[in-house]
């Protein structure tokens, strides 16, 4: 369970700072570049790669990415750049027990 206080004293900070809000949270932000290309910004891992097919775990779900002659063009600590013809994308979401209270 997390620190509900905390997580508030730490938001109020973030806003007074001014902080961007995808560089303080874990959420992921995704940037699509046509259809050719497409940016994944907080990821946690990649759990399957293909040429047609990649598959990207976030802290909200996974990320699946369909497409043809796709590539891992950058990839770092934090983030991920996936360039091919990419035809459609979707994320499972993961359901906490919190969410559900």
């Amino acid at each position: 369970m997390k620190n509900k206080r905390g997580g508030r004293l730490s938001n109020k900070i973030n806003q007074a700072l001014e902080v961007p809000r995808e560089i303080s949270d874990s959420n992921p932000k995704v940037t699509i570049i046509g259809f050719d290309e497409m940016l994944i910004e907080n990821y946690k891992g990649i759990l399957e790669y293909e040429e047609f097919y990649i598959k990207v775990i976030t802290s909200i779900g996974t990320i699946n990415i369909n497409g043809f002659n796709l590539e891992l063009e950058q990839v770092t600590e934090d983030d991920i750049s996936i360039k091919g013809t990419i035809e459609s994308f979707d994320i499972d979401r993961i359901v906490d027990d919190e969410d559900e209270e």
